[in-house]
Parts: structure tokens; C-alpha cells; sequence
């Protein structure tokens, strides 16, 4: 695929967002989901000034996006890691406070277009799914050795999927018979356990279930738990953050973790807020953004995409 062709979801509004925090002198900011280097390149293009930092747990995308940013020099620095192991990034860097970071937290063109990683359901192709296929157990490990009862948790709780009983009965009579190792024979097995009523609604029927497994291989919501309330630590008074969301549950958690730092934590009643209990954080979207029309033909990956930012007020005051 021709990284030219790639376009990055809502890049501009992206950059707009953070902009004020990183035209001043030698901002420092954090792209925590480097990918294929689309939203690192346009940070760099457009924040000359900018120093990047860019984390990735998927080793080709570091890769392929090395040779991209290479033009960028030291101003690009690419680092192994999953983003919620920024703070000991930026510690080995030697960086205290960054006034930007980004998460777009879709995953990449490039794993959805390599069919040989098993995360698209529309092609056949070995169940991996990890992001970084150097460590963990994959997806048709997921599939064929958990419990019932896991497996039924893990689709209702990240696939949202109501028909999950009948999925995993479906699952685990068939993984006896034979172990799953590709996802066209999972496809199959989905599209015969549902209702015909679940079959016409919302597109690919396995769609649900393939996002719950991508979810529970690579830890994500866990890591982004850990991941958000770090980037917000690391951005000096006046930073910014922005986060694209492309299912509620991501959204969810962004959403919680902008609403608690946003509030004030002072009791009721107070007739004047102390310091320590006024708000970290400010709201730089109501609500959450959503794509245009235009975005959405552009690059049909944008159409789920949920933006939300927010900008450091103040320090935390222990």
C-alpha cells in the first residue's frame, strides 16, 4: 500500500487542536500511536520548531515509518514501546514535560491491509491480531483455550455483542472437533450462529467479535487506562492533548478521564475553591468531534472516529 495514498483521520482538526500548545520555542510532543507516520509527519511539517517523540509496539510500522520521517532527522525520535510506557519513555529521554500529545487509536491501515496479521475479517488469514508479534499469546490462542464463560465476557464487555452465548457455544463445539488457526473458518461459524434478524444489522456479523479479540490480545483497554491519565501527568501547564476514539468503549474511558480532571474535587458548598481542588484540565470539545462527510469519503476508516481534547490548566497540587 502506498503510504501517499494513507490518509490520517482527521488530521487537521487534529493538528488545530493542538497547535496553540506548540508554536512556541522548542515544544516537545508525543505521537503515542506512531503508525504509519501520517500524524507524526504533518506534526513535524507544520510545528517546525516541534520536537517529536513517537511510540509504536509494532515493529514493521516503526520501520516503514523510520524511512518516512527520516528526512526529519534527530528532530523524530522513534521509540519500541506501548503508550502506556510513556512515562519511562520520556524519563529515558530525559524529557520532564511535553506540551503536546496525540492517540489516534485505530488500528493501523497498514495491519488491516497486511493479511497475513488475521485483524481484517473481510480476507482469510492466520488469527493473530497482536500488535507487536513478538510477544503474547494470539487471537486463535484466545479462542481456543479460554473458558466459555471468558470468552462470552470478553465479546459482550469489548465487542458489545449481544449474540455472544450463542457465538461461543458455536466456538467451543467446533474447537474440539479442531483447533482455530484462520479467521475465514471464524467468519463462517459467526454467520451460522446468529439469528437472521442479528444478520442484518450493522454490517459484517463477525465485525463485533473480531474487535472484542483484537481488544482482549493486545490489552488495549487496560493499557489505555493506565495510558490517558499518564499523558495527561506528562503535559506542562498550558499542553494539550488530543485523543481519537473509534468504538464507545475507547471513548468512554477518554471521556471519564478528561470529565474527572475538568471538575473540581472540592467538597460542596465552599465559598471559595482552594487551589488544590480546582480543575486540571480544560475541555477543548464539547462533546466528542466527529468526522465530515468530506473525511468520512476521503478515507471510509475516519467514519466511526470520535476526537476529543483537552488542555492542562494547572499543576497537581499534592
Amino acid at each position: 500500500m502506498s503510504q501517499s495514498r494513507h490518509v490520517p483521520v482527521m488530521l487537521q482538526r487534529c493538528l488545530d487542536l493542538l497547535a496553540p500548545a506548540l508554536e512556541g520555542p522548542g515544544p516537545v510532543v508525543v505521537d503515542c500511536t506512531l503508525g504509519l507516520g501520517g500524524h507524526s509527519e504533518a506534526l513535524l511539517e507544520r510545528f517546525p520548531e516541534a520536537r517529536l517523540v513517537a511510540l509504536d509496539r509494532d515493529k514493521e510500522a516503526l520501520r516503514l515509518s523510520g524511512e518516512r520521517l527520516a528526512p526529519y532527522g534527530e528532530r523524530a525520535t522513534l521509540v519500541h514501546a506501548v503508550y502506556d510506557e510513556l512515562p519511562d519513555v520520556l524519563r529515558k529521554l530525559g524529557i520532564a514535560r511535553v506540551q503536546g500529545v496525540l492517540f489516534d487509536l485505530g488500528v493501523s491501515s497498514m495491519q488491516l491491509d497486511e493479511a497475513d496479521r488475521g485483524f481484517a475479517y473481510a480476507q482469510d488469514a492466520p488469527l493473530d491480531m497482536r500488535m507487536d508479534q513478538t510477544t503474547g499469546a494470539g487471537a486463535a490462542e484466545v479462542l481456543n483455550t479460554y473458558p466459555p464463560g471468558e470468552l462470552v465476557r470478553i465479546l459482550r464487555a469489548y465487542g458489545e455483542e449481544k449474540q455472544a452465548k450463542r457465538i461461543v457455544a458455536a466456538v467451543v463445539r467446533e474447537r474440539e472437533k479442531e483447533p482455530f488457526s484462520n479467521s475465514a473458518r471464524l467468519v463462517e461459524l459467526i454467520r451460522d450462529a446468529l439469528p437472521q434478524a442479528a444478520k442484518r444489522t450493522g454490517g459484517n456479523p463477525a465485525k463485533r467479535t473480531f474487535q472484542a479479540l483484537r481488544i482482549e490480545v493486545n490489552g488495549e483497554l487496560s493499557v489505555l487506562e493506565r495510558a490517558i491519565p499518564a499523558a495527561v501527568k506528562a503535559l506542562d501547564v498550558g499542553g494539550r492533548i488530543a485523543v481519537l476514539s473509534y468504538h464507545s468503549l475507547e471513548d468512554r474511558l477518554v471521556k471519564h478521564v478528561f470529565a474527572a480532571g475538568a471538575a473540581t474535587t472540592a467538597p460542596p458548598g465552599l465559598p471559595v475553591v482552594p487551589e488544590r481542588y480546582q480543575p486540571r484540565l480544560k475541555l477543548l470539545t464539547r462533546g466528542a468531534e466527529l468526522p465530515t462527510e468530506e473525511e468520512i469519503a476521503e478515507n471510509r476508516r475516519a467514519a466511526p472516529a470520535r476526537l476529543r481534547g483537552a488542555q492542562r490548566i494547572r499543576e497537581d497540587v499534592e
